[in-house]
């Protein structure tokens, strides 16, 4: 892999409806069912992975995670089937960036200092 890579965020107002840090906390809910376990996953507090959740939800026609309040059995949060597409969407439109400037980025790398 490239030392190179595209970031790609798509603003929404005021906000970054969608980037690199949303797509991989969307991937952590995802796989913990949980808000708060993917934040841990990701070394970040309850709070920040909160704020990015909503920010998603408010920027996209749909939520993109829905949560669920404790109780008896417990809280949650899953990534709805909406918010699956928009991370399968992004995550194709990043791999198709960075293939795209591969060879280049090798080249531009190659210009680079040695270690």
């Amino acid at each position: 892999m490239s030392a190179i890579s595209i970031k790609i965020r798509l603003p929404y107002q005021h906000l970054v409806a969608i980037g690199p840090g949303k797509a991989d906390l969307l991937e952590a809910i995802n796989q913990s069912g949980s808000i708060s376990a993917g934040a841990r996953a990701m070394g970040m507090s309850y709070k920040r992975a909160w704020d990015l959740v909503d920010a998603m939800n408010k920027s996209f026609r749909e939520p993109l995670v829905a949560t669920a309040t404790g109780g008896s059995h417990g809280g949650g949060a899953r990534v709805t089937p909406f918010g699956l597409d928009v991370l399968t969407r992004y995550r194709a439109m990043e791999a198709k960036a960075n293939l795209s400037i591969a060879q280049d980025a090798e080249a531009l790398a190659s210009m680079l200092q040695p270690l």
